[in-house]
This record gives C-alpha cells, sequence and structure tokens, in this order.
C-alpha cells in the first residue's frame, strides 16, 4: 500500500453492515427432543398394547378345534370344505397329518361336483377318528 494515500478519503464499494441471522437451532433442537418422546412413548403403547392383547387370545388351535366340533353334515358340499379347511389346520403332528391323509381322498368326493349324496358313514367314522385325535393333542 501507497503510504501517500489517505485512507479517510478512500470509500471502500459493496461492503455491507453484518446482518443479523436468525438462530433457531434452539427450536429446532426442542422440536427434535418432543418428537423423540412422541415416538418412544407410541412405541411402548404400542407394545403395551400388543402384550395384553396376545395375553388375552384363546389359541387358534382351540377355535379350530371348534369349528371342527361345530360342523353340520346336513351340507355335505360345505362340511367337506370346512373340515378339510380346518384338518389341515390341525394337522401339525405326524400322526394328526397320518390320519388326516386318509380323511382327505374320502372329503373330496363330496367337495367338487354339483350335487352330491349325504355323507358315508366311513367318512364320519374317519372324521370322528381324526377329531377325537386333535383332542388329545390340543
Amino acid at each position: 500500500m501507497n503510504p501517500n494515500i489517505n485512507v479517510d478519503k478512500l470509500q471502500i464499494k459493496d461492503i455491507k453492515p453484518p446482518v443479523d441471522i436468525p438462530d433457531i437451532s434452539y427450536y429446532l433442537w426442542w422440536g427434535l427432543v418432543i418428537l423423540a418422546g412422541i415416538l418412544v412413548v407410541g412405541v411402548i403403547v404400542w407394545i403395551v398394547f400388543y402384550i395384553l392383547k396376545s395375553r388375552s387370545k384363546v389359541p387358534k388351535e382351540k377355535i379350530w378345534l371348534q369349528q371342527l366340533h361345530n360342523i353340520d353334515w346336513s351340507d355335505p358340499k360345505k362340511s367337506a370344505y370346512l373340515a378339510t379347511k380346518y384338518g389341515r389346520l390341525l394337522a401339525q403332528d405326524d400322526r394328526r397329518k397320518e390320519l388326516f391323509n386318509q380323511l382327505l381322498p374320502l372329503l373330496e368326493q363330496y367337495k367338487y361336483k354339483k350335487s352330491v349324496s349325504q355323507v358315508d358313514s366311513e367318512t364320519k367314522k374317519r372324521f370322528e377318528l381324526y377329531r377325537q385325535v386333535c383332542d388329545e393333542s390340543i
């Protein structure tokens, strides 16, 4: 810089005074804390409701077994479909799977036809045997 230039007479252009920038980090911090708190409370409430709901449930196997007990053989087609559905759901161990696989061909003759005859005694006997085994195992 030249020592002969008077600094007071120089006018510097394009320099502006400092601008105040609003600081919202305080509000952002508390917003995040509140959001995290709401999420934590929501997860805790969901877990509590899930535990309470699962405790009060009747096991599905008992509901399926009750459906097997409620089958009305007056409508053989509907009965065959219901026995197949709930029988398959209950066939979980080897003994029940074996008995269900023996019962299934007997039920299939009542399922896929437009009109079917009444259920024969052999099918009813096999069904009763399967139902008794399910009663004992549940």
